[in-house]
């Protein structure tokens, strides 16, 4: 999956066969705040965990910590416990 990081409009997209999956950010002191997820309609979750372990992927290697603020993000950390690493001290979901 190839992930364009937009810096102008401050979000990471991929094209789907369904149309743009899209995760706004915005970024402060080292963290990277994941705002929005916007995805296009009928598209199956297993684009949609791909591309947020992807997203996750570049915030390592960025070195950022990673504050999830969308819903599904959030949902998203409390499924997959091997990604709670990546929050900041004293983020608990």
């Amino acid at each position: 999956m190839e992930i364009k990081d937009n810096l102008l409009l401050r979000h990471f997209e991929t094209p789907t066969e369904f149309g743009l999956l899209v995760m706004e950010y915005a970024i402060q002191e080292r963290k990277i705040f994941l705002t929005k997820l916007n995805q296009p309609e009928n598209l199956p979750n297993e684009y949609i965990e791909d591309f947020i372990i992807e997203v996750l992927s570049i915030a390592v290697e960025r070195k950022f910590k990673v504050v999830p603020t969308h819903p599904k993000l959030a949902h998203f950390f409390k499924k997959n416990p091997a990604y709670k690493e990546l929050l900041p001290p004293g983020i608990k979901l």
